[in-house]
């Protein structure tokens, strides 16, 4: 009974003490004890808890990596769009100053060969044979060339000494289309005091043809542009052989 009575004895005075403690002394106990809650460190977390941290941690890894993955698809697309343009804009450049580009179509008189006819003597100096040509138009645009009936004029000396007709027609695009022509020659119409004696002598004579074609260059069917063309050649006869030995256009 003694050591009963002497137990509760203690536990009634350790009541009656914390009831008796001073309120500024509990205060200053509950902020000690506060200040070594803030100073204390993050206790390390456990197997157990540490996935369930980092499972809090992976959305926002996971939206990070999206939005650059994104970014880099916007980059790479503007950097297509950006070589598409480049890449049109070169293909516009040279379809403009190749296949747009207009070009004067060339006329020339490719061939001629003469029929048998009789050389003049010093005391008839005269010519009178017939011409069979073949002209040319070559054209070299991306588009036909269609022209208009014209004329071919043959001169000696600057006299006018025959023609040929040049029948309307197309020359297709990046080619060349021929032409035959039949003309007489005749140096009836020259004057007297011409050169036509010497020149029948040394056995060369020599006509020039001039001609000139008016037509328009049409380029995928849609844009047209008049162009006119000139003939401007030179044939070069031999007398003796009686055939053409050269011809010269400019």
């Amino acid at each position: 009974m003694g050591f009963n009575a002497l137990r509760h004895t203690s536990r009634e005075g350790s009541d009656i003490g914390d009831h008796h403690i001073h309120p500024s002394l509990k205060s200053q106990q509950h902020h000690t004890l506060e200040q070594s809650k803030q100073f204390n460190p993050t206790p390390r977390l456990s197997d157990e808890e540490e996935p369930k941290y980092n499972s809090i941690k992976a959305p926002a890894t996971a939206t990070m990596n999206s939005n650059e993955l994104r970014k880099k698809k916007r980059l790479k697309c503007l950097a297509y769009i950006a070589a598409f343009v480049v890449f049109q804009t070169a293909i516009i450049i040279i379809f403009v100053l190749t296949i747009m580009k207009i070009r004067t179509p060339k006329f020339r008189v490719r061939s001629a060969n003469l029929e048998p006819f009789p050389v003049g003597t010093p005391t008839n100096t005269s010519f009178n044979f017939t011409m069979q040509a073949e002209l040319g138009v070559k054209n070299a645009n991306f588009g036909n060339y269609k022209f208009q009936n014209s004329t071919i004029i043959f001169y000696y000396g600057g006299a006018r000494v025959g023609e040929a007709a040049v029948r309307k027609t197309k020359a297709g695009w990046r080619s060349t289309k021929k032409l035959n022509i039949l003309a007489d020659l005749s140096s009836n119409g020259l004057p007297i005091n011409s050169q036509l004696g010497s020149d029948l002598n040394s056995g060369t004579l020599t006509l020039n043809s001039q001609s000139t074609l008016n037509g328009k260059v049409e380029l995928i069917f849609i844009f047209k542009k008049k162009k006119s063309i000139k003939m401007n050649c030179t044939l070069t006869i031999n007398l003796a052989e009686r055939a053409v030995r050269q011809i010269s256009c400019t």
